[in-house]
């Protein structure tokens, strides 16, 4: 049983907790394996059992290697972690499930709604969600807030005050989002960890309050067994296409508790240690639906106000001899 987690970078955490879900099950027969641009410079790498090099996902041999890899090291699973190789991966699932391997992604159609912020917004009212108002570039409101379309990592985020700081490039709208500010004096921003099984239901989900976040993950977190709970249960409690670890993002008002979605990542969020730490085992789930076959039932008996403080820990790699760069 070997699993391969994709772009792996520094998702130290992740790798640290399927190493250990691994030998919990089938004891010393589990190996992790990660793949990176460059994998002598990522921690994640450093600490699993074997790691690959492998180019962009844009590269025309990306999935050729990724196959190579998977047969010459006997992968059983795929965890996907870069929302950019998304939809590549998912194209291409037969391919990988032709050599006995399984991607543990969702469907092709729902990741492209997924990957499109306009299309994430349509997604949202499909389950009954509002999504913050949507702003008309040419005849703006101020504040607000400019996203691009496919954007990730909060990279090119755009909180515009007047009509000074809306430079002319900001206001195309096949390249961004255009929507209402929503003031964090106002609204506490969520991140929702949500486990799908194989035919679209819900499993278990858990609300972590952004306290702080650095690069578009969380640094300070905490777990919250409130409103969010039943009001996602109620509309996305079965979602075709959905599969393995989904995570949502949301506002919840302070003062009405009202609920607004803002993104949907189906993936392993960069935070979900936190969940995992909680009792929201995705990890265990995943090897028991996919694996031991498994029925996996609804869990809610995860800790409520377990809070996440991050901090930066050293890895040192002895007698280093490989390539770098800035």
């Amino acid at each position: 049983m070997n699993v391969l987690i994709s772009a792996a970078g520094r998702r130290v955490s992740l790798v640290k907790f399927f190493k250990k879900e691994l030998l919990r099950i089938f004891k010393e027969e589990g190996k992790v394996f990660t793949t990176d641009l460059n994998p002598e410079l990522s921690s994640a790498c450093q600490l699993s059992d074997k790691s690959f090099k492998v180019g962009s996902f844009r590269d025309e041999n990306y999935i050729d290697h990724l196959l190579k890899i998977c047969e010459e090291n006997g992968v059983n699973i795929i965890i996907p972690t870069l929302d950019t190789e998304l939809l590549l991966l998912a194209r291409n699932r037969d391919e990988f499930e032709k050599i006995g391997v399984l991607i543990i992604l969702s469907d092709e159609a729902i990741i492209a709604k997924c990957r499109n912020k306009h299309l994430t917004r349509e997604l949202f009212s499909s389950f009954g969600i509002e999504s913050p108002t949507s702003i008309d570039p040419n005849n703006p409101q101020f504040p607000l807030f400019v996203k691009p379309v496919d954007g990730s990592s909060s990279s090119d985020l755009h909180l515009i005050k007047n009509e000074e700081d809306f430079f002319e490039p900001l206001k195309n709208v096949k390249k961004y989002v255009h929507q209402a500010y929503m003031d964090p004096k106002t609204y506490d921003e969520y991140t929702v960890d949500m486990y799908y099984d194989k035919g679209g239901f819900l499993k278990c989900l858990v609300p972590r309050l952004r306290i702080t976040t650095r690069s578009g993950e969380i640094n300070k977190g905490l777990t919250l067994d409130n409103e969010v709970v039943p009001f996602l249960k109620e509309r996305m409690m079965h979602v075709d296409g959905f599969r393995g670890c989904i995570t949502l993002q949301l506002f919840l008002s302070k003062e009405d508790k009202s609920i607004f979605g803002i993104e949907i990542n189906p993936r392993f969020g960069g935070g979900y240690p936190l969940s995992y730490l909680a009792g929201a085992n995705y990890i265990d789930y995943i090897i028991r639906e996919y694996v031991l076959f498994d029925t996996i039932e609804f869990y809610d008996q995860w800790e409520s106000n377990l809070l996440l403080l991050r901090h930066d820990e050293e890895m040192i790699v002895s007698d280093y001899n490989g390539k770098y760069s800035k």
